[in-house]
């Protein structure tokens, strides 16, 4: 059977999930695209509904249902201008920070508020060896949708958690992380720094926060031209090439 209408049951509970409040309320997240489908299936995510575009082939996930739905119906649970055949029901993991953190290059986000810049930054983290993300209370939230598709299926390749930096900072050096910070007062020559680092990327318009930076050694990007500061995206990008190559290797 072929769901046709947007005002389907399924398809108007799924739409909810745009919302911030219904993601929170339910513990689920909604994805689009083949390629965060996939993404998603292939790391383990729970999918808990699929819905794919009628004529379009798409192989059933284990544990999940699969419902066939027209392409207004489709377009109707995408933000895209141009969807691709299938979007999906994802449960969303907890994002409890740990005891224990994981050995490694840590990126924490001191109010990046941004969608495109979070998402971006994610799967910078993800390009660049990253263990984990740790985002402030302030920052956009890692599952809406257009963090999502920023980044491109990073989400789920690396653990994703949301807590005060001004809290976990402290139980991070105490677990041998050297917490560095991106601000502008800083110095230009990159300190020693060990097997764990915690790099602190800072929000678009006031950068680190005075509380989360008197935690952080400030390290500055030497910049040759006339601009006074880059992009949060475009910074973390750069600081993480920097970082994770100075870090000495395992």
């Amino acid at each position: 059977m072929v769901i046709e209408s947007r005002s389907n049951e399924r398809v108007k509970q799924a739409r909810k999930l745009f919302l911030h409040k219904e993601r929170k309320k339910t513990g689920l997240h909604l994805i689009e695209s083949d390629k965060l489908v996939h993404e998603a299936l292939v790391s383990g995510a729970r999918v808990k509904t699929l819905f794919v575009v009628d004529g379009m082939p798409f192989e059933a996930a284990a544990g999940a249902e699969t419902l066939t739905v027209s392409r207004s119906v489709l377009e109707s649970l995408c933000e895209s201008r141009t969807p691709q055949g299938v979007a999906a029901v994802v449960e969303t993991p907890s994002s409890e920070p740990p005891e224990m953190y994981p050995d490694g290059l840590l990126v924490l986000l001191d109010g990046v508020q941004d969608p495109g810049n979070a998402g971006t930054i994610l799967r910078a983290a993800d390009a660049f060896g990253a263990c984990g993300l740790l985002l402030s209370p302030a920052c956009a939230d890692p599952y809406a949708p257009k963090t999502l598709r920023a980044a491109m299926g990073s989400t789920y390749h690396l653990p994703v958690w949301q807590g005060e930096l001004a809290a976990e900072l402290p139980k991070l050096k105490k677990q041998g992380f050297l917490p560095l910070c991106g601000d502008l007062s800083g110095s230009e020559t990159l300190p020693a720094l060990n097997k764990n680092v915690a790099l602190v990327i800072g929000s678009e318009g006031g950068g680190v926060s005075a509380e989360v930076a008197a935690l952080c050694v400030p390290y500055r990007l030497p910049m040759r031209g006339r601009a006074e500061s880059l992009n949060a995206a475009v910074a973390a990008g750069v600081l993480l090439y920097v970082v994770s190559g100075a870090m000495p290797q395992s």
